[in-house]
């Protein structure tokens, strides 16, 4: 079932969504002092366009310096990509069929505002790596 709401997910939402992330990436790599959010933006751009079958968990050895990053990230770019969540969540609850992925861009939103000091996890394995 992950499969099939994966590849639904991919051809309504999930690419745009991570050609979003790619684009904020890639702006943040430009600068070296950025680089940490390029790598995060990236990442999340990974699961975004897998979302099911996977989690967000906290990451035990984020620290204040995550903190700190979450912050700047939220107000350069965080808000945008929560608002292409929401915009993308709610078309896609204007369907029936579309449901489901509209449950699962609002619950991107979280990460996409705080990002560091998270791991993106196998549902298999909800407790990541640790």
């Amino acid at each position: 079932m992950n499969t099939i709401l994966n590849i639904i997910w991919l051809v309504f939402a999930g690419f745009w969504m991570a050609v979003g992330y790619a684009v904020a990436g890639i702006v943040c790599c430009v600068l070296i002092i950025t680089i940490p959010f390029g790598i995060a933006s990236f990442r999340m751009a990974n699961y975004v366009l897998w979302p099911f079958g996977r989690t967000v968990v906290d990451h035990p050895g984020a620290g204040a310096w995550s903190t700190i990053g979450n912050i700047v990230w939220l107000v350069v770019a965080g808000w945008w990509l929560a608002i292409g969540h929401l915009l993308t969540g709610i078309a896609l609850c204007i369907t029936i069929i579309g449901i489901p992925m509209g449950i699962a861009s609002f619950k991107l939103i979280p990460i996409s505002l705080l990002p560091l000091g998270k791991e993106i996890v196998s549902t298999d394995r909800p407790f990541g790596r640790y």
